[in-house]
């Protein structure tokens, strides 16, 4: 079992062995024929002059700017915290939503909803974990003709709506009902929950958290935004079980409901739409946030410590 598992990983390093390296990295590093050959094989011409200018552009300001980047640099610019809040708070509302909650916990969920066959319990969990597979792959294809922030508010809603209905399901339940529909309506909320999710919350944290920060900053930020996630992974794991015996499942799932909720608030109000944006459309955006719409050209780094 744990063998198979290095399959997908030697795949993964034989694939990576053809990827490029980051057409904005060579441009830095002065390899720009490299940069632009990989550019002409993701944009038209068009679209190749306009990011050709945008990395010269870059190119220049980076020449212009501090070469190392410290953790609490990231805090000391106003732009930068505004920034790493948006893409922090998207991966942290990932994992506290439940999601590798759900997916590890699959099978003792469905039990739980009464069904008490360890294999019943094994094959709902699989087809599960094969919609979460399903979905992201979807996912893939609506995040750029949806947008962003439209496809994390539109998932959002359908999780809060699937948690609903499992905590309305597990009430049922505990309430001494011998009827199994409960069990059933629990194994769809959980259906549900996952066809919200992964087409949305699976991916749009991670996309967003690699357009979102300015190209010093972009490899520290990406760094402490997948310790948040992974952090919060380990938070909502580690307690799972134990809040579900201590105010019951139902409840647990009106918690995980609630941060739902406040995930869609946080979307509203922190997270730009990105799409179809370049790295310095977007990096307006935060100076634009931090000091008004009145706010000129300066450099992102310029005014790292006004504040």
């Amino acid at each position: 079992m744990l063998g198979v598992s290095g399959v997908p990983a030697v795949v993964q390093f034989c694939i990576m062995l053809c990827l490029p390296e980051s057409p904005r990295w060579l441009f830095m590093k002065n390899e720009k024929a490299k940069a632009i050959a990989i550019l002409s094989k993701i944009y038209d011409i068009a679209r190749l002059e306009d990011e050709i200018e945008n990395l010269s552009v870059a190119e220049e300001e980076e020449r212009q700017k501090r070469n190392d980047v410290k953790i609490s640099d990231v805090f000391k610019s106003k732009e930068i915290r505004l920034a790493f809040l948006a893409g922090a708070g998207l991966q942290a509302f990932q994992q506290f939503t439940g999601i590798n909650t759900v997916m590890y916990y699959s099978p003792t969920i469905v039990q739980m909803a009464g069904f008490r066959s360890n294999q019943l319990a094994l094959l709902l969990s699989l087809i599960v974990a094969a919609m979460n597979a399903a979905g992201t792959v979807l996912g893939i294809y609506l995040i750029d003709h949806f947008g962003r922030k439209k496809l994390a508010l539109s998932s959002l809603t359908g999780v809060i709506a699937s948690l609903v209905v499992l905590a309305g399901a597990f009430f049922g339940k505990s309430s001494g009902s011998s009827n199994e529909l409960f069990g059933w309506i629990a194994v769809l909320g959980l259906a549900l929950y996952i066809a919200f999710f992964s087409p949305g919350m699976g991916p749009v944290p991670w996309t967003v958290n690699s357009e979102i920060y300015p190209e010093q900053y972009r490899g520290i930020c990406g760094g402490m935004s997948a310790t948040v996630n992974w952090i919060s992974n380990l938070i909502v794991a580690e307690t799972f079980l134990s809040v579900a015996e201590a105010v019951g499942t139902g409840w647990t799932f009106v918690i995980l409901a609630c941060i739902a909720v406040l995930a869609f608030v946080f979307v509203i109000v922190y997270v730009p739409e990105t799409v179809g944006l370049t790295f310095v459309e977007v990096e307006q955006i935060w100076k634009e946030r931090a000091w008004g719409s009145g706010y000129n050209t300066e450099s992102l780094l310029e005014r790292g410590n006004d504040n």
